[in-house]
């Protein structure tokens, strides 16, 4: 699958994300070392939410420093509150560029979401599925990307209750990204929690959205309270159902860049480890088939 370019790209940034990733917590920091002998050993990229490191100095700023300068990384936010009726906070996006430009992150994605009004909500809400708000966001982005001066990402989110469904989740989907001319972050794990939740089929919900765009995907674990509910906790192993679609939309746009999302209950990194070899093979098993695709040699025509 080819990356989408575009003007909004910082001068100098360091490679692109590839391969298995893994969202990297401070707590990690000391056990990654012995896994780590080089870039590209099982774990291809790292990510981070920005808020958690811009102004972070002392010892985790140095070890910071040293992982940006080895690794790749990309960077999911948690505050932008891009469907926020306030106001857009764009002295923290200009404080986000700073630190982006200084570790030369490219990738910068956020939640399709909103988390603040007068306050912080410190929760991820749905924005109501209406055309109004597809241009309301839609003009939110463009704005963030001019700031930034990169293409953006917005993650697709779990939500347990809709606002308005004037659009179906994934035309809302569509018709945003399009409208911003962003990319979408396109969370498996999301997909699989909302088609339990919202009683629809996660295969038909995956061919409805804009793959073409996708930068790279997010895979998890759930919390199954019930057998019709699932709650998105990123605090358990990633399930079958997760595997399997994660399976099926490598069939259609091919082994992009995957991370593994694991938020608290985090095993040692050796467990951890289990999962990134997972998507590992998944990757290379896609990649074997689209080269033996490109190896097969045409079918003679028949007089």
């Amino acid at each position: 699958m080819k990356t989408r370019t575009s003007g909004r790209r910082a001068s100098s940034v360091t490679p692109r994300a590839q391969g298995a990733g893994l969202g990297l917590r401070r707590s990690l920091l000391g056990s990654l070392v012995d896994v780590l002998p080089r870039p590209g050993d099982g774990i291809g990229f790292f990510e981070v939410a920005p808020e958690n490191w811009m102004r972070l100095g002392g010892k985790y700023g140095r070890q910071f420093r040293a992982y940006t300068e080895r690794f790749p990384f990309v960077t999911h936010g948690l505050s932008l509150s891009i469907g926020s009726p306030g106001e857009l906070d764009e002295d923290f996006v200009r404080q986000l560029k700073i630190f982006l430009d200084a570790h030369g992150i490219a990738d910068y994605t956020e939640h399709l979401t909103f988390c603040s009004d007068d306050g912080h909500l410190y929760d991820l809400m749905p924005i109501p599925f209406t055309a109004e708000a597809v241009e309301y966001v839609a003009a939110r982005v463009r704005r963030v990307q001019d700031i930034l001066e990169r293409r953006i990402a917005l993650e697709n989110a779990s939500y347990y209750a809709p606002l308005a469904t004037d659009l179906t989740e994934a035309e809302f989907i569509r018709a945003v990204v399009e409208r911003a001319d962003c990319d979408l972050l396109l969370d498996v794990n999301n997909i699989v929690v909302n088609s339990i939740n919202h009683r629809y089929d996660a295969l038909a919900f995956l061919d409805a959205l804009p793959l073409e765009r996708v930068r790279y995907l997010h895979i998890a674990g759930h919390y199954r309270e019930a057998e019709d509910l699932r709650v998105d906790t990123h605090g358990a192993d990633v399930d079958e159902a997760a595997w399997s679609l994660l399976d099926a939309t490598y069939a259609r746009i091919g082994p992009v860049p995957t991370l593994l999302e694991r938020d608290f209950n985090i095993p040692p990194i050796t467990v951890l480890m289990h999962e990134i070899d997972t998507i590992n093979r998944l990757q290379a098993a896609h990649c074997a088939r689209i080269e033996a695709l490109v190896r097969k040699p045409p079918e003679r025509m028949h007089a």
